[in-house]
């Protein structure tokens, strides 16, 4: 299956860069070069997968993903970001994105992160059991979509790889590294991005999120989902 993706960057040279091994990956790619261009880019082609530059000139890659997560969550976004500061980082998967990539990067490790996010959005066949429940939380992991007392939850597509991950292996405490490798498919990287994400998913599955019921914090471990929520 080819995938479209488009890339966002002020930079021509990054751009071009980027799209010429997305190509090579048998990707389909257009290229926008400022947050209005991929905004529009967006609704009009409805692309797989966002390659997206944090530091843009006006609309910043920031701003953009947050549009992006309030109109269209389950549309993956990767950050690309010059700053090397944790803080940083962490603001970009604050925002919603699923991934992100530190200038100067490997266009070759782009591709890999961008692949992975693809394959992990992409229907199994034949699916696994397709629905996992705990109490009112359910998790159609055929559609991708997960419902809290009825309500739809708009999770993104790391959130709802850990969600699903978590619903799989209910009463076992993972450490973050584990998580990490599991879920993102990554055997090194920033920790920090597993706790971003059970903090967002805590946001959106438990009553009180400072008091966490469902999603618990295993001190010096890491962290258990509590399955037997009526």
């Amino acid at each position: 299956m080819t995938h479209q993706v488009l890339v966002v960057d002020d930079d021509p040279t990054v751009s071009d860069v980027v799209r010429r091994y997305l190509e090579q990956d048998g990707c389909r790619v257009r290229l926008a070069a400022d947050g209005l261009a991929a905004l529009a880019a967006v609704d009009a082609e409805r692309p797989d997968l966002v390659v997206l530059d944090l530091m843009l000139g006006g609309l910043d890659g920031l701003d953009v993903c947050r549009r992006l997560r309030a109109e269209q969550p389950g549309l993956p976004v990767v950050m690309l970001t010059a700053l090397g500061e944790e803080s940083d980082r962490v603001l970009g998967l604050e925002v919603g994105a699923d991934d992100y990539v530190t200038k100067p990067f490997s266009p070759r490790e782009l591709v890999l992160r961008v692949r992975s996010v693809l394959r992990r959005t992409a229907p199994e066949a034949p699916p696994r059991p397709a629905l996992l429940r705990d109490g009112d939380l359910v998790a159609d992991t055929g559609r991708r979509t997960a419902e809290l007392a009825g309500r739809p939850l708009a999770l993104t597509v790391r959130e709802f790889d850990l969600l699903e991950f978590l619903l799989r292996h209910p009463a076992q405490a993972f450490s973050r590294a584990q998580l990490l490798d599991r879920v993102w498919g990554w055997q090194f990287g920033d920790q920090s991005t597993v706790t971003v994400h059970v903090r967002r998913l805590r946001e959106k599955i438990e009553k009180d999120p400072a008091a966490p019921e469902r999603l618990l914090t295993v001190w010096g471990v890491g962290y258990r989902y509590e399955p037997g929520h009526a």
